[in-house]
């Protein structure tokens, strides 16, 4: 038994080794033997708890488990972003990034036990086979999703493409006498569209949800399609709408701004050492939106590279930021994976910082117009803020002026209850002037009763 704990210890003794080997050239002898000393010492208390538990414990552990546990324990105990990814979540958020697998094409949300459908996406096995917005899925291949969680029935309904699956369905307006129907379908690759774009007479509005590997590419294709669509004469400029967008792919972010400007430093990231720092430039040739007038619409859901567009385009004046502050997700995550199936390591390497140098960090971007989202009424009385990064527990602190997060409520449906992209539209068609109200503190996002 002790065999198994020591050469596990040896696996982990070794690449310290290493580590402490490279840091020791900086350090004076004496200091870095003791430092060497104390990690071996707390090394080898490891060891000793886990043989403890591993012979000891009232039922045979999975050691695996225990390793992975302790793993992600150490990578959590650093900052609320730091996280050990097994294969499974792994492999979950390669799809997520590169915004396309194999599936049937619905949005999905979970509503008393059923996985209910929020909508089929367009030209997809769901939407040609007849699923409908608010079907109630019962099971999946015939057996029950009750006891599922969502992400199980998610993957229960993903998988290789040209493989069929088999979903009940219950629908009908009345809780208690709804059809039951059968639905054989297909998957095939689906791609999720992360931007979403539409002409409102002489404004081109452009959402973007989240920053996977299609941005690029679909921002392009959305902007070109409305320079083509609005006549030049008319076009009074862009709105880009990045609420409750939660962030993504630095690079993506990148090529957002470099939509619109032409020149200049677009983001930097600063590591524990200056030599790491990087800094992200505009490409020449790649700004397409003709210097058209642009507002960017953010709030207390707008996170990461969301917060690397509204503020690089802030430093540039390129763009007014209109809403409320941002999430104030300011740190780098650099995915290493660990090889032989064994998942990856989400590891917080830097910070970003904004043209002009200012760290996003549990501070957000401010926006230079504050403009608040009418409340719902199914949200009045609610707390509808979002606390932001300088909330959480054991985050990257950034100073004493900290104060990330505000309102961050669903985006409406209906135009004219959208105050937010209302006053956007004002500005661009000269209905209101922009003042900036950057240094005005935030108000209070608590809806009245």
């Amino acid at each position: 038994m002790r065999k198994i704990s020591l050469a596990f210890m040896g696996a982990l003794l070794g690449a310290t080794a290493f580590t402490l080997g490279t840091e020791s050239q900086w350090a004076t002898g004496g200091s870095a033997r003791a430092a060497a000393s104390d990690t071996y010492r707390s090394l080898s208390l490891f060891g000793d708890v886990f043989e403890k538990v591993r012979t000891d414990y009232v039922e045979k552990p999975d050691e695996q488990k225990m390793v992975e546990a302790a793993i992600s324990g150490m990578l959590t105990s650093l900052d609320p972003h730091s996280s050990y990814m097994d294969a499974k979540s792994f492999d979950d958020m390669r799809v997520q990034t590169s915004g396309k697998f194999g599936g049937l094409g619905i949005e999905v949300t979970q509503e008393d036990g059923f996985v209910k459908v929020v909508t089929p996406i367009d030209d997809t096995p769901a939407s040609k086979a007849g699923i409908l917005s608010g079907d109630l899925i019962s099971a999946i291949d015939d057996d029950s999703v009750q006891g599922l969680t969502l992400n199980q029935a998610v993957d229960k309904m993903r998988g290789a493409i040209n493989t069929s699956v088999k979903l009940t369905i219950l629908r009908g307006a009345s809780k208690d006498n709804k059809e039951t129907k059968d639905f054989k379908l297909t998957r095939e690759e689906i791609h999720i569209a992360s931007v979403k774009s539409n002409v409102m007479d002489d404004v081109g509005y452009i959402r973007i949800t989240q920053f996977n590997e299609q941005v690029d590419e679909g921002l392009r294709k959305a902007m070109q399609q409305q320079l083509k669509d609005i006549p030049a004469d008319k076009f009074k400029g862009f709105v880009l709408d990045l609420r409750n967008n939660p962030g993504g792919l630095l690079d993506q972010s990148i090529a957002v701004v470099n939509a619109f400007v032409d020149r200049g430093e677009i983001v930097s990231t600063r590591g524990r050492n200056a030599d790491e720092t990087q800094r992200y430039n505009a490409r020449p040739g790649n700004d397409l939106s003709k210097g058209k007038p642009l507002v960017v619409l953010i709030n207390g859901g707008s996170a990461s590279a969301s917060e690397i567009v509204a503020g690089g385009l802030q430093d540039h004046k390129r763009a007014t930021i209109l809403g409320t502050r941002s999430f104030g997700k300011g740190s780098v995550q650099t995915i290493l994976p660990l090889g032989q199936n064994n998942g990856a390591l989400r590891l917080t390497t830097a910070r970003y910082y904004t043209p002009s140098g200012r760290s996003i960090q549990a501070k957000g971007i401010t926006p230079d117009v504050q403009v608040l989202a009418d409340v719902p009424d199914e949200f009045k009385g609610k707390d509808i803020e979002s606390k932001g990064e300088a909330s959480l527990k054991g985050h990257l602190t950034n100073g004493s002026d900290e104060g990330s997060g505000s309102q961050a409520l669903p985006i409406p449906t209906d135009v004219s209850k959208d105050t937010q992209l209302n006053a956007a539209l004002d500005i661009l068609r000269g209905v209101k002037k922009a003042s900036n109200t950057a240094d005005k503190p935030a108000e209070p996002a608590k809806a009245a009763n």
